[in-house]
């Protein structure tokens, strides 16, 4: 006879504590991407004024700061998850 429980679907279980830190660093993440979004949007938009041009250039820049925050926020959320559980393979592929 078969073993039933060899055909059901592998389970994870993750305390709440972890769906907490999980939730708050995409929580950071999409904040993160709305403000890349303004800025690049403020400063496009700040390029059609010629008086405009060095506000809109500083906008781009916070931009790119922006973008250079959305991997370190990704990188802390895997060490402090990886830390917590002494298993990185339990990480989702998610992109937050």
């Amino acid at each position: 006879m078969s073993d039933p429980s060899a055909s059901t679907p592998s389970r994870w279980h993750i305390g709440h504590g972890e769906l907490l830190l999980r939730h708050r660093y995409e929580a950071a993440s999409i904040v993160n991407d709305i403000l890349i979004a303004i800025w690049f949007v403020a400063g496009s938009i700040m390029f059609f004024d010629p008086a405009m041009f060095t506000a809109g250039t500083w906008m781009f820049l916070l931009g790119s700061i922006e973008l250079a925050i959305r991997p370190t926020i990704r990188m802390i959320r895997y060490l402090h998850l990886s830390h917590r559980h002494h298993a990185a393979g339990h990480e989702s592929d998610q992109d937050f």
